[in-house]
């Protein structure tokens, strides 16, 4: 076969089929239009790092060698996932809880008590009695960091932040005081602070906030719209609510900003006036169930804008003066006035089921999760 040399000049067009055997080595410096799609960083990314690539982009830590993907590019609330270690992912903090909840403080037969009782968020069943509060006492608030549970104030004139861990099993510790000892107040989370509204001896319109990552007291930091007690409140990832409350029996869904230190606004109504009644949050709606006058009433109202609430279900049974409720990231849970854990989808408006016990009869406690 004669072969005939070809030089730059006669390349016009090649298809590739026509390229076989070895080829030598090539400089791929001048190639133009490739990337390897990653970005180098000696850093991990932040749930700030906003991707031009967004879902799909990856990212490498030059120091520690460790590889993430952008699996869900939402301005300022990315997620990054651990492709390398399958740990340590980098993702939003969020109220809801994905392990266990809580129930801790509250009356049982009349009377104050300091169990602090856990039941699990992936598979229906009993509570179980994991530790003690500081002090027996009822009509707490409660609040979630990452890793430790809260309770504040409580009726009898209790002014106590106590703490207990998430990861251990134990009897919680006195790490703070409120600026002023009183009950029947609302709780909300943030990553870094917890939060205690409204109360009672007399009625309140304080808002006070305390840190997660130091103990100490709190401080009064706004007010509501109405001085009032036995309200319930709710955490979206930018802002605080509290619903109902009382006297008289109140409607009023109130908001405060996480962001920075002012008083609440009024933006909706329950559906009913009541009190004494519990609170959970989806990453998208707020839900207030059961209360008093007693009703099994389970309303939900928005995040995303200002409105007032609907009536999307019942719980298993009508019941006033609940404990505080509990969130997973996919259901709210209802406990206390009896010993029934009630549960209901955040995805699906509808009823509850009961899925489980407390270990004794009680409410008026304070409900947190993690």
């Amino acid at each position: 076969m004669s072969r005939q040399k070809v030089d730059n000049g006669m390349i016009i067009g090649l298809t590739s089929s026509k390229l076989t055997g070895a080829m030598p080595a090539i400089d791929g410096s001048a190639l133009t239009g490739i990337g390897d799609g990653v970005t180098k960083s000696a850093s991990d990314p932040a749930i700030d790092t906003n991707p031009s690539g967004g879902v799909g982009t990856m990212w490498f830590n030059t120091s520690s060698g460790e590889m993430f993907a952008c699996t869900d590019a939402t301005t300022n609330e990315n997620v990054w996932y651990n492709v390398g270690g399958g740990t340590g992912d980098v993702q939003p903090w969020t109220f809801q809880g994905t392990i266990s909840g809580y129930v801790a403080g509250g009356h049982v037969n009349g009377t104050y008590t300091n169990i602090i009782e856990k039941f699990s968020l992936t598979a229906d069943g009993n509570a179980t009695d994991v530790g003690d509060l500081t002090v027996a006492r009822g009509y707490v608030s409660g609040q979630s960091s990452t890793t430790h549970g809260y309770t504040s104030g409580g009726q009898g004139n209790q002014n106590h932040i106590d703490k207990f861990s998430f990861t251990v099993d134990g009897n919680a510790t006195d790490v703070g005081d409120l600026t002023v000892a009183r009950g029947n107040t609302a709780g909300q989370s943030t990553e870094t602070h917890g939060y205690a509204s409204g109360g009672y001896s007399p009625s309140r319109d304080t808002i006070e906030k305390f840190s997660f990552s130091s103990d100490g007291n709190a401080s009064d930091i706004a007010n509501l719209t109405v001085a009032r007690q036995d309200l319930t409140g709710q955490s979206s990832a930018t802002h605080g609510y509290c619903s109902g409350g009382y006297p008289p029996n109140q409607t009023t869904i109130d908001k405060f900003t996480f962001a920075s230190d002012a008083d609440a606004t009024d933006v909706g109504d329950l559906t009913a006036a009541r009190s004494a009644l519990s609170g959970q949050s989806s990453t998208t709606h707020g839900y207030a169930s059961g209360g008093s006058p007693t009703q099994n009433t389970i309303d939900k109202f928005t995040f995303a804008s200002d409105a007032n609430a609907t009536d999307v279900g019942d719980l298993t049974v009508a019941r006033g003066y609940n404990s505080g409720g509990q969130s997973s990231t996919t259901h709210g849970y209802t406990t206390g006035t009896g010993n029934v854990i009630d549960k209901f989808s955040f995805s699906v408006d509808g009823n509850a089921t009961d899925v489980g016990d407390l270990t004794s009869t009680r409410g008026t406690g304070a409900g947190t999760q993690v």
